[in-house]
């Protein structure tokens, strides 16, 4: 199998450390960005000239688009465009500020969309290409006090699923990989940001964190394969589960929304009304 070129946004720790490093292993090569290049320097020492390390803050349009283009410059192509970069915000929604979650969804989203929108023309002169973007299990199901970060992955996963037929013609393939809880730097004190607290909430969320602090996490380190089985793949799916746990959840969550709208389809139909 011929060696793919990756680019990866957020390479700096989480699964975008762990997914950049494999594919060095495996002998692709990558693109890999992250906000300070200190972060992602040892990657260039240890692997050399099938590493490109860029500087590149998503919430700046113009340095994506730089860094895009360097990449392709680069290279020569982009096979895969992952897009990793992301943080929660920690709080309820009362408690959170407009301009905390305008913050959110300048990253995980609004910074998502200038990648796509910088490598589309690339993707398509090519003829090929296959974007990937991290989103969640909880794209599909929330959690009290990271709704806002639950939001956004909602607004990822509609973006995504619209993208992919918008871009099917052209040979660009869309993957959304949603990872259950794993034991990444995700829930670390650089990828998570705290609203304000009201006491109110106290124990709500000495109940979660405590929950939280008991539940099973997967080893990242355990992802690679199953990634390269995605982007290997002549026809990769849409929507991608990472870990054990999701499809019983989500199917949970999924029952429960039929089984309400079904309880109530009488009274949605009756609202339907016939036009003259």
């Amino acid at each position: 199998m011929s060696e793919k070129v990756w680019f990866i946004t957020g390479a700096s720790r989480g699964f975008g450390r762990v997914w950049a490093d494999a594919a060095l292993k495996r002998g692709d090569k990558v693109a890999a960005t992250a906000r300070t290049l200190a972060s992602i320097a040892d990657l260039k020492d240890k692997y050399g000239a099938n590493t490109l390390t860029l500087e590149l803050d998503v919430t700046r349009p113009d340095q994506v688009k730089t860094a895009v283009t360097q990449a392709h410059n680069h290279f020569g192509k982009l096979d895969i465009v992952l897009n990793n970069a992301g943080y929660s915000l920690v709080g309820t929604i009362e408690e959170a500020s407009a301009d905390e979650v305008r913050a959110l969804y300048e990253t995980n989203i609004f910074g998502t969309l200038s990648v796509i929108q910088a490598v589309l023309p690339l993707l398509r002169k090519q003829g090929r290409g296959h974007i990937l973007g991290t989103s969640s299990s909880l794209g599909h199901a929330t959690m009290p006090l990271i709704g806002y970060y639950c939001s956004s992955k909602w607004a990822f996963e509609a973006i995504h699923e619209s993208l992919a037929i918008e871009v099917k013609p052209f040979g660009i393939n869309v993957t959304i990989i949603e990872p259950g809880a794993y034991a990444t730097e995700f829930g670390s004190q650089a990828s998570l940001k705290f609203a304000a607290g009201l006491d109110i909430y106290a124990e709500l969320k000495a109940q979660i964190f405590e929950r939280l602090k008991n539940s099973e996490r997967g080893d990242p380190n355990a992802t690679p394969e199953a990634l390269f089985k995605i982007v290997d793949a002549e026809n990769p799916p849409l929507r991608f589960f990472l870990g054990s746990h999701n499809l019983s959840w989500v199917r949970a969550a999924y029952a429960e929304r039929l089984a309400t709208w079904e309880e109530w389809e009488s009274v949605s139909n009756s609202a339907q009304g016939t036009l003259n």
